[in-house]
C-alpha cells in the first residue's frame, strides 16, 4: 500500500491484524507465553488477551443502534491477577497459543465488520474523544501494531508493519506528530516506545480520536 495519507479503512485494520497474526504464529512451539511482553509488566499471553479485548471493546462501542456518547458499553472488565490487564475477553488456557491467536483473530474480525457497516455520520464514545468508525479503525490499528511490537520483543521475533497503514493511522490519531520521519518509527514514538532524531520519546501520550473537522482545540 502507498504511504500517502488518507482515511484509515476496515481493510487497513484487517491488514494490521493479519500481519500481527502472521508474526505471532512464527513463535516456535514450546515458547513461554508467560514471559513479559517487551517493556510491559504484562505477560505475552495477557498482552494478546488485552489486544483482543481492545478490538472487541471498540466493536462493542459501534454495535448498538444508538451508540453511547457518554461512556462505554457496560461489560464487566476485570483483571485475573493484581497488575494484570482488566479484560472482558479471556482465552481458554487449555487451547494453547493457537487458541489464543484464534481469539485475537475473532475479535479483530468483529471490529473490521462493524467498521465496514457503520455509516460515517455515526459517533460513539471513547475516553480519548468521541469518534467515528474510521477513528475506531485507527485505534484498532494502533493497538494491534504497538502491542505486536511489544509481543515481538518479548517473544524474540523480527517484525515491522506496512508503512502505509502506519502513515494513515498517525495522520488520523496523532495530527501533531513530527513530519518527514519513518511512519512506523513515528507511530512507536507517538506511543512512547521509541526515540526520533532529536526527540526523546514522550513520557506520557494519548491520541485524539475526534474527526479532524470536530476538533476545537
Amino acid at each position: 500500500m502507498s504511504t500517502s495519507t488518507g482515511p484509515v479503512t476496515a481493510d487497513d485494520l484487517d491488514l494490521a491484524v493479519q500481519h500481527a497474526l502472521a508474526a505471532l504464529e512464527r513463535a516456535p512451539e514450546g515458547t513461554d507465553w508467560d514471559r513479559p511482553a517487551g517493556s510491559l509488566t504484562w505477560t505475552c499471553w495477557e498482552t494478546v488477551e488485552h489486544l483482543a479485548d481492545d478490538l472487541f471493546a471498540y466493536a462493542a462501542q459501534l454495535g448498538p443502534r444508538k451508540p453511547p456518547l457518554t461512556g462505554e458499553v457496560p461489560f464487566v472488565w476485570e483483571a485475573r491477577r493484581e497488575g494484570g490487564p482488566a479484560n472482558a475477553i479471556h482465552a481458554d488456557r487449555t487451547a494453547g497459543p493457537s487458541g489464543l491467536l484464534q481469539v485475537l483473530e475473532a475479535a479483530g474480525a468483529f471490529l473490521v465488520a462493524l467498521v465496514r457497516v457503520t455509516g460515517p455520520q455515526v459517533r460513539a464514545y471513547h475516553g480519548y474523544g468521541i469518534s467515528d468508525a474510521e477513528g475506531f479503525a485507527a485505534m484498532g490499528v494502533v493497538e494491534t501494531l504497538v502491542h505486536t511490537h511489544d509481543l515481538a520483543e518479548g517473544l524474540g521475533l523480527d517484525w515491522a508493519p506496512p508503512a502505509g497503514v502506519c502513515a494513515r493511522t498517525v495522520a488520523r490519531l496523532f495530527p501533531d506528530a513530527p513530519a518527514g520521519q519513518d511512519p512506523w518509527r513515528t507511530l512507536l514514538w507517538c506511543t512512547g516506545r521509541a526515540d526520533l532524531p532529536g526527540r526523546q520519546r514522550p513520557a506520557r501520550w494519548r491520541w485524539d480520536g475526534r474527526p479532524a473537522a470536530e476538533r476545537t482545540d
